[in-house]
């Protein structure tokens, strides 16, 4: 048996289970390696977040975004402390769970430290020297500070709720940001979660950044299939492969668009990766992706900027 497809059904099986996220931690990190913060990994989410920040440099016209909404920030927020070291005021995360703990913030701030020990990070990102001296002597002093006394002293707040109906006031976030976070969103929930970023995202000034991986994520666990691999499949054999803890809409790029469309979300910038076409052409595509042309479904990543300026 192919190693997604083991995987597959481990994690189905998880989603069923009491603390399924924690479940699932502890699978991902002991079994199958994948929620290590490797060094890779880390630089992605750098790039993601110096991206976030020269969006809204371009499209408001400001420097530093006050405020900063991410959904989605997972095991480690590389993104929100990127925003703190920027200079960002507030900045907020919204998850269904909790996800950070003690011990990976500080993983993640070493990673910073190392980061910057190595001169490396200032190729990677513009940080403030002042927010920077903050990491530092939190580093030094972490085994006094509580989780939520670090997170404070980062000016970050998690909200563990319901992104469809967020606890922030109208107008009141100057950048709303993901990464890889849309593609496990299915579109029902998606459409009410992008209704609320549009409620709470600042109508003057106002910018919305999101990364979307559009790949099969199997693949990146099981590399002898391709990134195009679940296209296969239909609606109802999916259904049951698939799995609440780490779904995968299978959503392309056209899709992603109509929902802009009918929200009437602005795309002021896009960008994408071609993909590569002998590698779909590989596969029977399903149906329902039978008869759409081929270099769209092939496009593997893609990332949305909106100037919210000029929205209705």
């Amino acid at each position: 048996m192919k190693k997604w497809k083991q995987k597959a059904i481990v994690q189905k099986t998880i989603s069923y289970l009491p603390f399924s996220h924690k479940i699932n931690f502890i699978f991902q990190k002991y079994v199958t390696k994948g929620v290590d913060l490797s060094v890779d990994y880390f630089y992605d989410r750098l790039g993601h977040a110096r991206e976030h920040i020269k969006s809204f440099q371009k499209y408001s016209n400001k420097a530093i975004p006050a405020t900063c909404l991410e959904i989605g920030t997972g095991w480690y927020p590389i993104v929100p402390v990127s925003n703190f070291l920027a200079g960002a005021d507030k900045i907020y995360s919204v998850d269904v769970s909790l996800l950070v703990s003690k011990l990976r913030l500080q993983e993640t701030l070493q990673k910073f430290l190392d980061s910057n020990n190595s001169g490396e990070l200032k190729n990677s990102i513009n940080f403030l020297p002042e927010r920077f001296a903050i990491i530092a002597d939190l580093i030094n002093d972490y085994d006094k500070l509580s989780l939520d006394e670090v997170l404070q002293k980062l000016n970050i707040t998690y909200l563990i709720e319901d992104a469809r109906k967020l606890s922030l006031p109208d107008n009141s976030i100057c950048l709303v940001n993901s990464n890889n976070t849309f593609e496990h969103i299915y579109p029902e929930i998606l459409i009410p979660i992008l209704k609320e970023f549009k409620r709470v995202v600042k109508k003057q000034g106002g910018v919305m950044s999101h990364f979307i991986d559009m790949s099969d994520h199997f693949a990146h666990f099981d590399r002898s299939i391709s990134i195009y691999n679940f296209l296969q499949f239909s609606d109802r054999q999916w259904k049951y492969i698939d799995n609440s803890i780490q779904p995968q809409s299978r959503n392309r790029i056209y899709d992603y668009k109509q929902i802009y469309s009918d929200l009437k979300i602005p795309i002021s910038y896009e960008s994408f990766r071609e993909g590569n076409m002998d590698e779909l052409k590989s596969i029977t595509l399903a149906d329902k992706y039978a008869n759409r042309p081929l270099e769209e479904i092939a496009r593997s990543h893609c990332h949305f900027i909106s100037d919210m300026n000029n929205s209705d």
